[in-house]
């Protein structure tokens, strides 16, 4: 079964995660400052009287009295220096001002007792004395001349009760405080960020409903902005890849609906009127059989363009040369010399001549490359009308091979240059197209051609002057 619970809004997520964050950052505090703020103060108090003693025993072969004092006095500690027998050879008593709260002899001489009965010779622990919790460490400390000497310190842990309300009463406020900030701030980058994503969602409804040429609008944010940004773009390819479809509905229409008239309409004519007619028949069957040619060349192309597109013809590549490749395909159309064109086949910018054979050997599909030869050289010969000037040339760069194929005719313009590659794209220029016989698939079929091979090409076009296009191949 499918979740049908209904998303909460982005602004609700924001505001309630600021404020989720701000609770917990409120609780770590309150845990931190309030509640474990004893068992810290306790903690960090025994690591700095271990501290001391490390220190004192340490230093005690030179026995620095001055030292010992002012480690008393800075830490607030009674340190006592004992032998085994009792005897001070220490004691801080005398350099405080109240020595009486700290501990007495009674208190030393368990220290001595708890030292001598530990096994590593050292002790800590937490005592109540006269009223005071203190803590108290011990080490033994061994002398040369005196035997073990024990280490006593004392130091009376002070009452945090205070400190943990003037705390608490304080963590209120902030508490409070963060948590009115965290709301506002909350609220404000939300509506900053759920604003933009508000409009474009609104402009995505109506993209949904097919009305493609939507400005998306984007704000606040550069991920908003860009969001916007490329579904503007999105939406402006969209528009124009149904109007190019509505295009190619309508061509391929008209394109296919004139051949099939003029079957039916010779068909009829050959079974009405030509039937007993030799020449006649044969001509009306001439007509039905090249308007059968241009329907299956239409189809063909439509087909062979659909497989490219959908990834469905394989590439045979193999090595071969370009320029002699370029020539061959170029041999058919000699004849057209005839009727007064002017071919010219260049090699690297030099009339054709001797030349390296591998400076001009590329790896690619062989019958691929030999159709977009074919459609490139068709189509400059389809629409170089008028000076009847072809121009071929066959450039060996380092690590790529150029064809360059030149028309001098009606040219293209700058509105219809950037759409030439597409599917049946019919420019103000290049109305010709269904009276020239082809199918218009030409430069659409040599585009998906070349991309399978990673290829380079394009188009350069002077309205009046001609147009070239050109591709080409790696070594």
């Amino acid at each position: 079964m499918f979740d049908t619970k209904k998303p909460k809004k982005l602004q609700i997520r924001l505001i309630a995660s600021f404020v989720a964050f701000a609770v917990l950052l409120m609780a770590i505090l309150w845990v931190l400052q309030v509640v474990a703020l004893r068992s810290l103060y306790e903690s960090m108090k025994t690591r700095e009287i271990q501290r001391t003693t490390d220190e004192i025993a340490r230093s005690y072969a030179t026995l620095d009295i001055e030292k010992i004092r002012n480690l008393s006095a800075r830490d607030d500690m009674l340190i006592t220096l004992e032998t085994e027998g009792g005897l001070t050879v220490y004691t801080g008593a005398s350099d405080i001002l109240r020595p009486s709260i700290f501990g007495g002899t009674e208190d030393t001489r368990e220290v001595r007792r708890l030292l001598s009965e530990s096994a590593d010779g050292t002790v800590s622990y937490t005592k109540r004395i006269r009223g005071v919790t203190m803590l108290v460490c011990g080490r033994v400390i061994r002398d040369s001349l005196l035997g073990n000497v024990y280490l006593s310190v004392f130091s009376p842990l002070s009452p945090v009760d205070s400190t943990v309300d003037i705390l608490r009463n304080q963590l209120i406020y902030v508490t409070v405080i963060s948590l009115v900030l965290a709301c506002l701030i909350a609220c404000f980058l939300a509506a900053r960020l759920a604003k933009p994503l508000a409009k474009i969602t609104e402009s995505a409804e109506e993209l949904k409903k097919g009305r493609y040429g939507v400005k998306f609008e984007g704000s606040g944010y550069e991920e908003a902005v860009r969001l916007a940004d490329t579904l503007t773009q999105t939406s402006e390819e969209l528009a124009r890849t149904d109007e190019l479809k509505k295009d190619l509905l309508a061509n391929v229409s008209h394109d296919l609906r004139t051949p099939l008239t003029m079957i039916r309409s010779y068909a009829e004519m050959v079974r009405d009127l030509s039937g007993d007619d030799p020449a006649k028949r044969t001509e009306h069957l001439n007509v039905i059989i090249d308007e059968s040619d241009r329907l299956n060349i239409i189809v063909s192309d439509l087909l062979t363009l659909s497989k490219m597109q959908a990834g469905m013809i394989p590439l045979e590549t193999t090595s071969f040369n370009l320029a002699e490749e370029a020539e061959n395909a170029l041999r058919p159309f000699r004849i057209l010399e005839q009727d007064g064109y002017v071919i010219s086949f260049r090699v690297g910018g030099t009339v054709s001549g001797v030349r390296p054979s591998d400076a001009y050997t590329v790896t690619a599909d062989l019958a691929r490359i030999r159709q977009v030869l074919a459609n490139l050289l068709t189509n400059a010969f389809r629409y170089d009308t008028e000076e009847k000037r072809i121009d071929v040339t066959v450039t060996a760069l380092k690590d790529s091979v150029r064809c360059d194929v030149r028309d001098h005719g009606i040219g293209i313009s700058k509105e219809d240059l950037e759409h030439i590659w597409d599917r049946y794209y019919r420019s103000s220029e290049t109305a010709v197209r269904s009276e020239s016989g082809g199918s218009g698939l030409g430069l659409a079929i040599t585009k998906e051609i070349l991309e399978l091979h990673n290829a380079a090409y394009g188009v350069t076009s002077t309205p009046g002057e001609g147009s070239t296009f050109w591709f080409s191949l790696k070594k």
